[in-house]
């Protein structure tokens, strides 16, 4: 089956788990504004367009009869030719003149309640539009073969678009140098740069989430990716170091990342893995590090689809893909892995990058650099 049809075998088996929580719920339309869920109806289609917003440019109705892509007549052409396959129609209206849109999703419910992603968009304009059911946010996170053949692609390049980088860094660069050498190798690739962070030697111990800035990296360098396409996202950190790397530092927090990665078991909640992340933490002698930053959690068409936290009930299954990142001050380690039948998947591995054995599983050394060319 050729990829277009793949995609739209998809999309009709998403679009029938749509109407039965249409049916199920008496409800008379589905409407997905976000970019998230434009992406996983379409089957990999973009919305976005500015690339910092969860609201994309077009959205989807669904209804038992007729699956309609809502959008205006600047993009209507664009989307259907580059980013949608078949199975949708279109209902365009002038920039200028929103409400038909508004018109139009009421009279598609005739007077129905309409389940949505956002509803009302926070502005309160619609009018009957209540929550999607809970089963079906967790449907979304169970992800399907086609959607596992994407992800293992954008893994892969990501993982190699963040080597190329790191080994191509010197000292003298800039946090932004860094960070937008980054972003350019995702973008060749045909990545969404959703998230570049970027630290060197003098901010990497001080910050957890270090936006890039002006200062020279200096003896080392952490750079962290979350990198989006077809709506999925690959995050990852991997770290540069011109001299000797904090060896013991690595070790002990691949130990505690090990504990909890041993935890993601099909049937377990997701706070089960948060509670063995914290024990390790506490057999490290490090226990103030989980309140330092959050840990990760489920990944997918979302960078975080849900974070790990001591009372999140979210049951784990097979198809879930997940983005961990244990840290202490200065140190973090973070791959997407994906579930499935033989357990957790790596994603974002790259043979090439330097790698540590821990508990049967390779796991990312910094890269000792030369500190010039």
């Amino acid at each position: 089956m050729n990829g277009q049809l793949q995609r739209s075998a998809e999309v009709a088996d998403k679009l029938a788990l749509l109407r039965a929580q249409l049916a199920a719920a008496g409800a008379g339309a589905v409407r997905l504004r976000g970019v998230d869920w434009f992406a996983w109806v379409t089957a990999g289609g973009s919305s976005a367009v500015l690339q910092t917003t969860d609201g994309g440019v077009a959205e989807v109705l669904v209804t038992p009869e007729e699956a309609c892509i809502l959008t205006d007549a600047i993009e209507a052409e664009r989307l259907r030719t580059e980013e949608l396959p078949d199975g949708f129609t279109f209902h365009i209206e002038p920039w200028a003149e929103p409400e038909l849109r508004e018109r139009y999703v009421q009279n598609a419910a005739a007077g129905r309640t309409i389940l949505s992603d956002r509803p009302g968009n926070g502005t309160g304009a619609a009018f009957g539009e209540q929550p999607l059911p809970h089963a079906l946010r967790q449907r979304r996170m169970v992800l399907g073969p086609d959607e596992g053949a994407r992800y293992r692609v954008l893994g892969r390049e990501a993982a190699e678009a963040m080597s190329e980088v790191l080994r191509r860094a010197r000292p003298d660069w800039t946090e932004y140098q860094l960070a937008g050498a980054g972003a350019e190798a995702l973008w060749r690739r045909g990545i969404h740069p959703a998230l570049v962070l970027a630290a060197g030697e003098r901010r990497l111990p001080a910050y957890r989430h270090p936006t890039p800035t002006n200062e020279p990296i200096g003896a080392r360098a952490m750079l962290v990716f979350c990198a989006r396409r077809h709506g999925l996202y690959a995050n990852l950190t991997r770290f540069v170091s011109f001299g000797p790397a904090p060896v013991d530092e690595q070790r002990a927090l691949m130990d505690v990342e090990a504990t909890g990665l041993a935890a993601i078991q099909p049937g377990k909640s997701l706070s089960a893995v948060y509670h063995a992340l914290e024990a390790a933490y506490k057999h490290a002698d490090r226990e103030a590090a989980i309140r330092e930053h959050h840990q990760g959690g489920i990944t997918g068409y979302r960078a975080r689809e849900i974070v790990a936290g001591p009372s999140t009930a979210t049951l784990l299954e097979e198809g879930m893909a997940f983005a961990f990142n244990p840290s202490f001050a200065g140190v973090k380690i973070e791959d997407t892995f994906l579930l499935g039948p033989d357990g957790l998947e790596n994603l974002t591995f790259d043979p090439g990058w330097p790698a540590a054995d821990v508990h049967g599983r390779k796991r990312p050394l910094w890269l000792e650099a030369q500190a010039s060319s």
